[in-house]
């Protein structure tokens, strides 16, 4: 395995954690009264848009997973709207996945949809980005020993990550300590960011430490 391959992993997923601290301290620049809790809806629109549109630009200028054959124009544009459309679907299937969970089902569905769009932004645009609306891939990504290279590895760590800090974001919600961040869906969403950074940090010192062990086949 190469050291190179493992820097540009840890250096790409530290544009994506700064990133996201960008996404919370440089728009109070420009918005007055903008705060992570005070406005919150803001705060994940801004957070969303910034974490998935360098992950694309990454993707696009890394290629971490490219394919050798040529592909057409119209082959693009097909794998493309693709995309966009299993993004949505995965916004929709989240937003169904958290109220079953014990969100608002009427009330706060703005709040719930965008927090569903960032947990979307944090583990299926990185599946689109890295193995395409390709599901048989994805399944493989996600099973035991599926992931074929470093980057592979790392998207099973930041999803999981993302999933598991949203998941115990929840348990101080019900707690009645009358906080600001105890508000819906804002625990939540700081847990899934969180999560998330600590599995962009995680991923890459993961892979260095366990290097020998890991044997990628090409399948």
């Amino acid at each position: 395995m190469r050291e190179a391959e493992i820097r540009r992993l840890l250096a790409a997923n530290l544009l994506c954690a700064l990133s996201i601290v960008l996404a919370a301290v440089v728009p109070a620049l420009f918005l007055d009264g903008f705060s992570v809790l005070g406005t919150h809806l803001t705060w994940l629109c801004v957070c969303s848009v910034c974490v998935a549109t360098l992950n694309i630009i990454l993707h696009l200028v890394l290629k971490p997973n490219q394919s050798p054959k040529r592909r057409s124009f119209s082959h693009k544009i097909s794998r493309f709207l693709k995309c966009c459309i299993y993004f949505f679907m995965s916004c929709i299937l989240f937003h169904a996945i958290i109220v079953l969970y014990g969100a608002p089902l009427i009330e706060l569905v703005t709040e719930t949809f965008l927090f569903a769009v960032l947990l979307s932004t944090f583990t299926t645009l990185q599946c689109l980005c890295l193995l395409g609306p390709n599901i048989q891939a994805w399944i493989r990504v996600f099973s035991k020993n599926g992931a074929v290279s470093i980057w592979e590895s790392s998207l099973q760590i930041t999803s999981m990550c993302s999933i598991l800090g949203a998941w115990f974001g929840a348990f101080p919600i019900p707690l009645d300590w009358d906080r600001p961040w105890q508000v819906w869906p804002i625990s939540c969403s700081l847990g899934a960011t969180f999560g998330y950074m600590a599995g962009l940090i995680i991923a890459p010192l993961w892979i260095h430490w366990n290097r020998k062990q890991l044997t990628y086949k090409s399948r």
